[in-house]
């Protein structure tokens, strides 16, 4: 069975991603898709609006075969590592080809920015060095360092200053660094954009821009038009049972007390955080009454947002340094939903699997995993706190979800 592999967050799953599903199967001549999808807390370093089981039973309902789950250190990681832990679980999980959506829309022009930089990995490192130097940060020397090269070899390069096209970028380094089979394939991104904002008399939206709709209206009616069906139900009954969607504003109160009660010191214990920005946090922390106060007082040119957020996640889940160096692959593939098709696969494809798949994790030992259930168990209790009955899905507890 040709399989075909997406990486994704879904948060949520909207009309954009439907399109996506059905182009990948399409040009990659697949017989089915495979997800894998970042867990409770996102590659930008947030946490999801609705929980990872909600997400995974909104990609089945839309079309995907099976759903595993991208492990914390990986979704929580900039976008090289992030990119490598996905591609590793796509290759170790059989898939012939992997989409993935771009502004570029050509696989080519991937391939030659590849090879511009693969060739010139020298200069290109010391173009970034000499940029970082300027105080520059690190997103900005990469596309310094790479407008530079892209200038002396002139040919058909992407546009790096484009965020799909830079992950899409990493999904094919990945896939070359790690010599693995699996064919890169991109499909154009439709109407909306990445960071763009809701738009009337539109079916197509970025999940940016439905997050902050909802989050400006607190109105699932705005953003009814840009979702599936089933998406729209999902979150409506998320909505009527926590009455709020997961966000840091929403577990300020737990983030504010995990950062007061250490002290700036031990605050360096934990993955990103680096160069003095510990003071910053802690002082902050202690005078801000909302997630975003905190945030503008700590933000800076040389730190960009999603990192101070990353640094954050890695703050409130206890995550350390030292527990990122003691990893350097996947070890699992964590299986959280599958369709009859995907079963079908599963059942034929299981001894060539790379990797143990795990649909049960109370029976299973593995570092990496804790670190997963523990992101969750956290997860859950910022959603949960002042309800009197805990309902959301605990991963001891939950089996993989069929349909």
């Amino acid at each position: 069975m040709q399989a075909v592999g997406i990486v994704v967050e879904y948060n949520p799953f909207h009309n954009g991603h439907a399109y996506h599903l059905k182009q990948a199967k399409k040009v990659a001549q697949a017989e089915l898709v495979i997800a894998v999808m970042s867990g409770t807390f996102l590659q930008r370093g947030e946490p999801a609006m609705v929980d990872k089981w909600t997400r995974t039973k909104m990609a089945l309902a839309g079309g995907v075969d099976i759903v595993i789950e991208l492990p914390y250190v990986y979704s929580t990681a900039p976008a090289t590592d992030f990119a490598k832990g996905a591609i590793s679980l796509l290759s170790a999980v059989g898939c012939d080809s992997f989409a993935f959506g771009s502004e570029e829309g050509s696989i080519q022009p991937f391939l030659n920015t590849y090879e511009l930089i693969d060739h010139n990995r020298a200069e290109y490192d010391m173009l970034i060095k000499n940029s970082l130097k300027t105080g520059a940060s690190y997103p900005k020397s990469l596309h310094y360092a790479y407008e530079q090269l892209s200038q002396k070899f002139p040919a058909p390069y992407i546009d790096l200053a484009q965020p799909n096209n830079i992950l899409g970028f990493h999904y094919l380094e990945a896939a070359k660094s790690l010599n693995s089979h699996i064919k890169p394939l991109t499909i154009s991104r439709v109407a909306a954009g990445y960071h763009d904002a809701l738009k009337e008399d539109t079916s197509i939206a970025s999940a940016t821009g439905i997050r902050k709709a909802l989050a400006s209206t607190n109105s699932l009616q705005s953003v009814q038009n840009v979702v599936p069906e089933t998406t729209y139900s999902y979150l409506t009954d998320w909505h009527k049972q926590y009455s709020q969607f997961a966000s840091w504003e929403a577990f300020w109160p737990l983030l504010q007390f995990t950062i007061i009660r250490h002290t700036p010191s031990e605050l360096t214990r934990y993955a990103e955080v680096t160069e003095g920005i510990e003071n910053a946090i802690v002082k902050a922390a202690k005078t801000s009454s909302s997630f975003n106060s905190f945030m503008e007082k700590i933000k800076s040119k040389r730190y960009t947002w999603t990192r101070l957020q990353r640094m954050i996640t890695h703050i409130y889940t206890g995550f350390t340094k030292e527990q990122l160096q003691s990893f350097e692959a996947p070890s699992y593939i964590r299986l959280l939903g599958m369709s009859s098709v995907g079963q079908a696969y599963l059942g034929k494809q299981k001894k060539d699997i790379q990797l143990p798949l795990i649909s049960r994790v109370a029976a299973t030992n593995d570092a990496m995993l804790a670190i997963d259930i523990h992101a969750a168990e956290l997860y859950n209790l910022s959603i949960e706190q002042g309800t009197k009955d805990w309902t959301l899905p605990k991963d001891y507890q939950t089996p993989p979800i069929r349909c």
